[in-house]
């Protein structure tokens, strides 16, 4: 698998966002874009056994998982878990500014210590053949960027590292929340395009307040190697998503909006025959039809019935009439 190819677009991971039901329901619209699992610790693989965690359909493809962790054996045992598991990519979180991650030691505060996010990454590369990749920030309370930044892309390179993913914001660990810290520190793309000029040998995305993809094609016209994109590939997905198998990758467009809510069917009747509930899945559908005539009627029947026991797929099919019923 080209899983750099795939890296010219990916979504990033979010937090009780990306699972594996959103992944599903995202790679039906865009065959191309790489896709990337929530953060599982490494420590709730190794110590915790937590090998559910890693659990994702085949059809996810091409999938990366994300780790958290600071202890480069545990985290390399977590990435040997992940390749097993099938993996293509194993990505190290080094921009997670929430206090969970910053009292354990790993997220957005390992930018403080590069020497030993480097140790880290040598061991999961010694440990697997899956690449290993690194999402970072730009950096961290008091760090001047221009100036950490380029020393922490020099030490994880020398590391084995070959591919980062750059969130062109600051991490504040003191004094904001991690929702503040998605929109409050002012972004830096300029910084990212010049280490990218600066480390021509990595593969380097952007990532931070990129919104559409014709910002998206801005950037990589500019010479950034991939894209990533969070929020606004799920509050409005087809807006992303539907489109960017032929606008980034050159391909086919994917299918319209009705053809993706028949895609999800099967993975649907599958959940629910697992003892699953509708909403599980029907969460991450609601911004499908965002900007259109009866977008409201859409998200407030699957708000309202897909939680209620014994919810199916009837209520895809009350939510398609209410929105079209809007509409005319």
């Amino acid at each position: 698998m080209q899983i750099n190819h795939h890296a010219r677009l990916s979504v990033a991971p979010m937090m009780d966002w990306t699972d594996r039901h959103c992944r599903v329901f995202h790679r039906i619209m865009s065959r191309q874009t790489l896709l990337y699992t929530e953060m599982v610790t490494a420590p709730a693989l190794v110590r915790g056994g937590a090998r559910h965690l890693l659990r994702f359909d085949p059809v996810e493809q091409p999938v990366a998982l994300q780790l958290g962790g600071a202890d480069p054996a545990e985290l390399a045992q977590a990435a040997r878990m992940g390749a097993n598991e099938g993996y293509g990519e194993i990505n190290l979180n080094v921009g997670c500014p929430s206090d969970r991650v910053k009292s354990g030691c790993f997220g957005a505060v390992l930018m403080e210590r590069p020497a030993l996010v480097a140790e880290c990454c040598a061991a999961m590369i010694a440990a697997q053949p899956a690449e290993v990749t690194v999402k970072c920030r730009i950096g961290v309370d008091d760090q001047d960027p221009a100036q950490v930044l380029p020393d922490f892309l020099d030490t994880i390179r020398a590391a084995g590292v070959r591919r980062v993913t750059i969130h062109a914001r600051k991490a504040w660990l003191a004094g904001l929340s991690p929702k503040e810290n998605r929109d409050i520190p002012p972004l830096d793309h300029d910084l990212v395009h010049r280490m990218k000029a600066a480390f021509p040998d990595l593969h380097i995305s952007i990532n931070g307040g990129i919104a559409s993809l014709a910002a998206a094609r801005a950037h990589l016209e500019r010479g950034i190697d991939g894209v990533m994109i969070g929020r606004a590939a799920y509050h409005s997905p087809a807006d992303i998503l539907l489109d960017a198998d032929r606008a980034i990758f050159g391909g086919a467009p994917g299918p319209d909006r009705h053809a993706v809510v028949e895609g999800m069917r099967p993975h649907i009747a599958a959940h629910l025959a697992e003892g699953g509930k509708l909403a599980q899945v029907t969460r991450h559908m609601l911004g499908l039809f965002a900007g259109l005539p009866g977008a409201r009627h859409w998200r407030r029947m699957l708000s309202e019935q897909g939680h209620r026991d014994g919810a199916g797929p009837e209520v895809l099919d009350r939510a398609l009439a209410a929105m079209e019923q809007a509409a005319a």
